[in-house]
Formats: structure tokens, sequence, C-alpha cells
């Protein structure tokens, strides 16, 4: 084998809500093992290098210790190894005691380079490499739920120790060695609407951030848009909806918001959809308050006007979803079942679909509300801009003027 060392500290590669690359490899007797095939359960991978190397053989120890977290067939540990010697002898180095333990040969170190373990130049057949290992625990979509070096060990078996079973991932968000998860409501027999569920969108350091922006500056009524007389007009009825919206205008925030939508939820949204946006309309943090005036938006659609026919989805990411009552998404066409995202986490539509913001009951529930869109819905947009009854969004819409 290749001289392998862990390499020096390092920021980890992968975050929480990131979708990890799919690859093939030589694992439990079969050369071309996809790894894609395993979504559908939580899965463990730990890019290790070589459980030869002394600082690691403690926390391979741990995990081996740990068989029955992954004797459940929904719970599964995969390594990935340059090092040969790791999968032979009795016993090998590795536990690899099916069904819960399994190992991919990475002579190559194509594996290890895909996931940024060594460099891109870094050729484990030709001597020493420098190995950077750490572990990733993937929802059952292969996105990142948690993420640590090999020294935190004890945090991820932590974490799998807690985990539901695998149906309720779109509840669940890690915060440091803690699984938070909301319950859903009890709708079963419901049908579902076509909606894409995406959860840790933004991490929930980041929620608290846009939510001290909004205590900070203050949240105003707002309004919803109608076609009166050909033109998109802002009107206000609190029989309608009741919502306060704070602008984001922080320069960091919004990139923020941009590269979390860009980084974590714009592939899934063309993975499920085939839909590629390139462009996001608002940031605003927004506040149903259920202690105060209340907070609802009755069943409605996002497209339906002049000024607003460039939108096709619309984004729904919870700030604080242990913090209120009440709140849920409805899709009246699609029967009574309730929608709710964890905190960070993204509940994606179409713009077409009428849809309900329910009354908050107790508390006040922040979300970020943003619309995507593409190029040629860019288009639409500066056109129909003469449609538009107030002058600021209309100069936003012709890209006159800063993005709101």
């Amino acid at each position: 084998m290749s001289d392998t060392a862990v390499a020096a500290a390092r920021t980890l590669p992968f975050l929480p809500g990131d979708p990890v690359p799919w690859f093939q490899g030589d694992c439990a007797g079969n050369p071309n093992f996809a790894f894609s095939t395993v979504a559908g359960r939580w899965s463990v991978l730990v890019l290790l290098g070589s459980a030869a190397v002394p600082q690691l053989q403690a926390a391979v120890a741990a995990i081996a210790g740990a068989a029955p977290l992954f004797a459940d067939p929904r719970r599964t540990c995969f390594f990935v190894t340059l090092d040969a010697a790791d999968r032979v002898g009795q016993p090998a180095r590795l536990p690899l005691h099916l069904p819960g333990f399994y190992a991919f040969a990475d002579a190559d170190g194509e594996i290890s380079r895909r996931y940024r373990a060594i460099d891109p130049a870094a050729d484990p057949r030709s001597g020493h490499v420098a190995y950077r290992p750490y572990w990733l625990l993937l929802d059952p979509t292969l996105r990142v739920v948690a993420t640590g070096g090999m020294e935190d060990t004890a945090r991820l078996l932590d974490l799998v120790a807690q985990l539901p079973a695998p149906a309720a991932h779109g509840s669940v968000v890690a915060e440091g060695g803690r699984i938070l998860t909301v319950a859903p409501a009890d709708d079963a027999g419901q049908p579902w609407a076509p909606v894409l569920a995406v959860p840790r969108v933004f991490e929930p350091a980041f929620c608290r951030r846009l939510m001290a922006e909004y205590d900070r500056l203050g949240g105003e009524e707002s309004g919803f848009m109608r076609e009166v007389g050909g033109r998109t007009v802002e009107m206000r009825d609190y029989g309608h909806k009741r919502r306060a919206d704070c602008l984001i205008e922080d320069e960091t925030l919004r990139a923020g918001i941009r590269a979390r939508i860009e980084r974590r939820l714009l592939p899934e949204l063309q993975k499920a959809f085939q839909y590629k946006a390139t462009r996001i309309e608002r940031y605003i943090v927004a506040c149903y308050d259920g202690d105060g005036a209340g907070g609802y938006f009755r069943p409605h659609r996002d497209n339906t006007t002049r000024g607003t026919a460039h939108r096709r989805f619309a984004v729904t990411i919870n700030l604080n979803a242990e913090d209120y009552e009440g709140g849920e998404l409805r899709f009246p066409e699609f029967g009574d079942r309730r929608y709710r995202a964890p905190t960070g986490g993204a509940v994606v539509f179409s713009c077409s679909l009428l849809h309900e913001a329910l009354a908050v009951t107790r508390g006040r529930r922040f979300a970020c509300l943003p619309f995507l869109y593409d190029d040629d819905g860019a288009a639409i947009r500066a056109r129909n801009a003469e449609f538009l009854e107030d002058p600021q969004l209309a100069a936003v819409a012709r890209g006159t003027a800063a993005a709101g």
C-alpha cells in the first residue's frame, strides 16, 4: 500500500444539506457496487484511508463497538480505504460483519479524491499520500445530515442512536449531538401534493442570524398581488393575509441565502422536476405572529398576474419550526394533508398550485420565502414590468434597480 498519513486539520468538504457525489467501487464482492443504490436508508460513510494509522484506531474501535446500531438494515456503515490489508485477515482491521458494515476498496484514490479526502493530483499507488479522514452521516436521499473528524466519532454514534425511521428523515435536523425532529400531523390516507421537501438547506445558526436581522430591523405588513384593470396591484386585506415581512438588504446575508439555495436546494429541484432555476426573486424574512394579530395567508396562487407570471417555483424555508404551533402549508387541490419543514428545511412547489399558510396559533413563525425562475422567466418579468403599479417593483423587474 501507499504510505498513508493523517493530514493536518482542515475545513470539512461537505456540510449539512449538501448532496454527496455518487460513485461505483469494489465493495462486498461486487467490483462495481453503485453507492447510489443505498438510498432509502440512513448511511454512514467513513473516509478512512487506512485503519493501520494509529490516530484512527480508537475511532474504528468505537464504531465497531457500536455494531448493534447497524444491525438494523435501515442503517448501514461504509468505510473507504486505500489499504487493501484493511479488508483481509481474521479478523480484518475493519469491522465487516454484514449487514451493517461494508468497505469500499479505493486503491487508486478515485473515491477519496471525489470526496476531497486527498488532493486532486494525489495517486496513492505512487507512494506517500496525505489523507484527511472524516465521516458523513447521510439521509435516505444521500444528503448530509452531519459530518465531523474522526476525533468526533462519539458524536456520530450519538446521532445514529437517535435517528427515526428513514421515512421520517424530512423532519430531521442535527445540531451538535442532538437530532431535532418535528412530528408530522396525523393525516394518513391523504393524497400527496406534488411538492418537494428538502431538509437542511439552512443550518440552525444561519436561521438564527436571519431572525436576529428581522428583530433588528422590524417587519412591515405585506400585501398580495391582484390584477386590477390590466395592472398588477398590491392589495391589503387582513381577512386574506396577515404577515409582516423584512427585506434583507445586508449583502453578506443575501449572499448567504443565495449560496445555500444554489448549493443545497437547486440540485434537488433539478433532480426532482428537471428544471434548472437560475434566478431568485426577493430576499425576505417573513413573520406569522400567533401571539399578536395572528398570522396566515388564505388559499392563493403565486403567478396569476402579469407582474408575477414569471415565477415558476415557490420556496418556504422554515427558520424556527420548534417554536410555534400551527402554520403548516396546505394544498387544497390535493386534500387536507399538511406540510411543515424542520428548521432550515424547505418545501418547494409550483407557483401554479393553490396553497395556504395555515394560521399560527402560538408563537411566531419565521420563514425565508423566495421565488425561483430561469432566464426565460427573466425575459417575461422584464417584458411585463410595465404592468406593475409600484414603480420600484417595476424598476426591479426591468433590472434597473437592486432586486428585493
